[in-house]
């Protein structure tokens, strides 16, 4: 299984009227191989991402994914969902994705919302690598990935001046313009960060309902 490219779309496509990611997968070898053909693999996804009970998915209710889990779904569309819950647990809830086959056998177009485009290739990377290892039962510290993310997803939005403007102070009381519900204070190089973080230096286009979570087949 690898990632052949991803491609930016930065505005309407044809998938949805704002930006995703669209990323070709071949999934070589695990091909013809659904998630409950894998010894183990349901478990170790579902306890690691516990959060994706959220995810609808096709079925239309919490926990629809997981439903769709252990009836037997293929790679791509379990990269679609894994990518969407990372983005969302570094702080940039995005809620929809679609997974589909091309005319060629075993390469899949996965279409993925992004809030931060650095931030969402980073997740996508991230979601290759925790699959492949709950394929093949190999240990993934997901806690330490996610805080990863989230230390790079803060750096994204605020940008290299913001960032050095606040490590130049050493006391003070300021409030980032992220949202309005996240906001940084800053006294003695202490920082809070709260679980949302949005880029001011982009709009969001990616507001859609827990309904939208995906329509995949």
């Amino acid at each position: 299984m690898q990632i052949l490219k991803v491609n930016k779309l930065r505005g309407p496509n044809i998938w949805a009227n704002f930006p995703v990611l669209e990323a070709w997968v071949d999934l070589e070898e695990l091909k013809d191989t659904s998630s409950e053909m894998i010894p183990g693999f349901n478990e170790r996804l579902m306890a690691w991402l516990p959060t994706m009970v959220e995810h609808r998915c096709s079925v239309g209710e919490r926990g629809g994914f997981f439903v769709r889990l252990r009836r037997g779904t293929y790679m791509a569309h379990i990269l679609e969902h894994v990518s969407l819950e990372l983005q969302s647990l570094a702080g940039t809830p995005v809620g929809y994705g679609r997974a589909r086959e091309t005319n060629t056998d075993g390469i899949y177009k996965v279409a993925i919302a992004y809030k931060e485009e650095k931030l969402g290739l980073a997740c996508i990377e991230k979601a290759f690598e925790l699959i492949l290892a709950a394929v093949y039962d190999k240990p993934f510290d997901v806690a330490a990935e996610v805080e990863k993310l989230k230390e790079f997803g803060y750096e994204v939005c605020l940008g290299p001046s913001s960032m050095a403007t606040t490590k130049r102070r050493e006391s003070c009381s300021a409030r980032a313009w992220l949202s309005s519900t996240t906001h940084m204070h800053c006294g003695g190089r202490q920082y809070q960060r709260h679980r949302r973080v949005d880029c001011p230096r982009q709009r969001s286009y990616t507001n859609a309902s827990q309904d939208d979570w995906c329509t995949n087949p």
